[in-house]
């Protein structure tokens, strides 16, 4: 194996051996970013449009290749607006490489696992009396667009507060929490639903919303069910169900823990 690679490298000189790894890179992290999404339906019908395309000219079918070349043209103009959502996230996930990541720690180890211990002990309570909720917790990409939608709270995480705001019939339950760090930074936020057709239809409005606001950033959404008492986390576009208190907190550890050796995580942001 490594004698083919030395001769494919001889052959072709290491700048086209290195040209052609970095192309496939990128399709490979092109192909990764829109997998699951609605972006794989759109790429499969432009795909079959260019076969369409090179099949009518084969055939020397001059009409309709007129027609195909105009479509093309607007196509072109077009990719940009049908996949803004996915070129938004792509940049999104550029910008939190850690080259663009400011140094600045403001979170101890401490104060992240209590505040983990704060949203359990919310959670035990919801689940317990059967309370929807969803709470969104800011990590490196900024969500004040979506803070700004709900009221401004401003106030240290505790489990008591939540759970009053969550409680039915009063005027911060319906919509989401935002916390930032240790701080509850607003309530009744209102956020982008998902687009993703292969979502269960048992799923609610939450879980959409969750699934919603970490397909645009990197937030982690938790998610109570009102029906059923189970607990969801929404990562990435992705959702983990039917989550007991350790896994959750684990899994809450393993996204906000500060490296032991670097200080980049839970950045604050001022509002």
């Amino acid at each position: 194996m490594l004698e083919q690679i030395q001769v494919i490298v001889m052959q072709f000189g290491w700048r086209d051996v290195l040209d052609i790894a970095i192309i496939a890179f990128i399709v490979y992290k092109l192909i990764i970013l829109i997998r699951g999404t609605r972006a794989v339906q759109l790429l499969k019908g432009l795909i079959l449009l260019l076969i369409v395309t090179v099949v009518v000219r084969q055939l020397g079918l001059t009409a309709i290749d007129w027609v195909l070349r105009q479509v093309m043209t607007i196509g072109i103009i077009a990719i940009p607006i049908v996949f803004q959502p996915e070129l938004r996230r792509g940049l999104e996930q550029l910008g939190r490489g850690k080259i663009f990541v400011r140094t600045s720690y403001q979170c101890g180890e401490r104060d992240v696992e209590q505040t983990a211990e704060e949203i359990i002990k919310c959670i035990q309570v919801l689940v317990k009396n059967r309370i929807g909720a969803l709470i969104v917790l800011e990590r490196q990409t900024g969500i004040n667009e979506f803070i700004e939608t709900g009221i401004r709270i401003d106030s240290l995480v505790s489990a008591e507060l939540l759970i009053n705001i969550f409680m039915p019939r009063t005027p911060l339950h319906d919509g989401a929490v935002i916390l930032r760090g240790n701080r509850i930074m607003a309530a009744g936020c209102y956020l982008p639903l998902t687009e993703n057709p292969h979502l269960s239809k048992e799923l609610g409005t939450r879980h959409r919303a969750a699934l919603g606001i970490s397909e645009q950033s990197d937030a982690v959404s938790i998610i109570v069910s009102e029906e059923t008492g189970a607990v969801s986390l929404a990562n990435n576009g992705k959702l983990t169900r039917y989550l007991d208190n350790k896994t959750l907190v684990k899994m809450l550890l393993n996204f906000f823990k500060p490296p032991s050796n670097s200080t980049y995580f839970w950045q604050w942001r001022s509002s």
